[in-house]
């Protein structure tokens, strides 16, 4: 069964006029059940766990967590986040770092697994930085490493934007592979270094950008050997994006999602996806490309 954690903003959305992109969180999963993709069984509510404490604490700097737990950034600092610190907005943090590692649960069970957030990339050790305070999936990773759930992983980051904080989170940790395939030009302007970094040019389109995945996904994974793989599926790829500058089409962005769920089932390797950024200016156009992920993980796997 596939399972899918949901954005807390589901149950607490946000006022009109304050929503837009944060409303994709709760439109896509009301458009999932809608056309029968999902069930409501489909779908878990991720809470904070106490436990899982000591995984963020082994992926970010314990002065950097006591002071966004207890909203003391200096502003010059926050204000790189790009929110309003508040109680609320780090405890759902909290929550969606917790779906990501409940999301991993299932995803050993079941071969994939997707949490509707996440994708929390760009944040570093030791700070935060654009929309992003916890770096899930990082943190995830601790927790397989640590509870000897997976002793090699590679994390397939294919939002537009480099996964500037995994990579630095993870420079120098083996047993973690990062992959990022991402906008040549686009933020950040100051690359970290990922195991392996694929710039792609300005305007690059499906052929281009299919054609460079299926040359190296496959090879990289025959080279890694992973036992788990993390995939950050962004549609910021799409050329309508207002944040991104590749020229991908929503059927390319959609066998880009083929291709990687291909080459994790045929492995029998299992996979946890955050579903990452996605600013087209028509949510419509948001929400089918983000809607393709997870039917497309629906009729390769279930």
């Amino acid at each position: 069964m596939l399972k899918i954690a949901l954005h807390p903003i589901y149950k607490h959305p946000l006022p009109e006029g304050h929503r837009f992109p944060m409303d994709k969180y709760d439109l896509l999963p009301k458009q999932l059940l809608h056309e029968g993709t999902c069930e409501p069984e489909n779908f878990f509510e991720p809470q904070i766990n106490l436990d899982n404490e000591t995984y963020i604490q082994s992926v970010h700097t314990s002065d950097y967590l006591e002071q966004l737990y207890s909203i003391s950034i200096e502003p010059r600092v926050a204000r790189k986040i790009g929110f309003p610190l508040s109680a609320e907005l780090v405890k759902r943090e909290r929550i969606i770092t917790n779906g990501t590692i409940e999301a991993c649960n299932y995803a050993l069970e079941y071969g994939v697994s997707m949490n509707i957030a996440g994708g929390t990339h760009h944040a570093y050790s030791d700070h935060g930085e654009a929309f992003c305070m916890l770096n899930d999936q990082a943190i995830a990773a601790h927790y397989l490493l640590q509870n000897k759930l997976a002793k090699q992983i590679l994390i397939v980051d294919l939002d537009v934007h480099q996964g500037n904080g995994t990579a630095e989170i993870f420079q120098k940790d083996d047993r973690v592979f990062t992959f990022s395939m991402h906008g040549k030009s686009n933020y950040p302007f100051k690359k970290e270094i990922s195991d392996l970094d694929i710039p792609m040019e300005d305007n690059c389109d499906d052929d281009q950008y299919l054609e460079t995945l299926k040359v190296t996904l496959p090879k990289l994974i025959d080279q890694v050997k992973p036992n788990f793989i993390f995939f950050l599926s962004g549609v910021d790829i799409l050329s309508t994006d207002k944040l991104g500058k590749l020229g991908c089409s929503v059927a390319g962005c959609k066998k880009r999602d083929e291709f990687v769920f291909e080459q994790c089932l045929q492995r029998e390797i299992p996979v946890e996806v955050s579903m990452g950024g996605g600013y087209s200016k028509d949510i419509k156009t948001i929400i089918d490309a983000h809607a393709n992920t997870y039917r497309t993980a629906q009729q390769i796997y279930f």
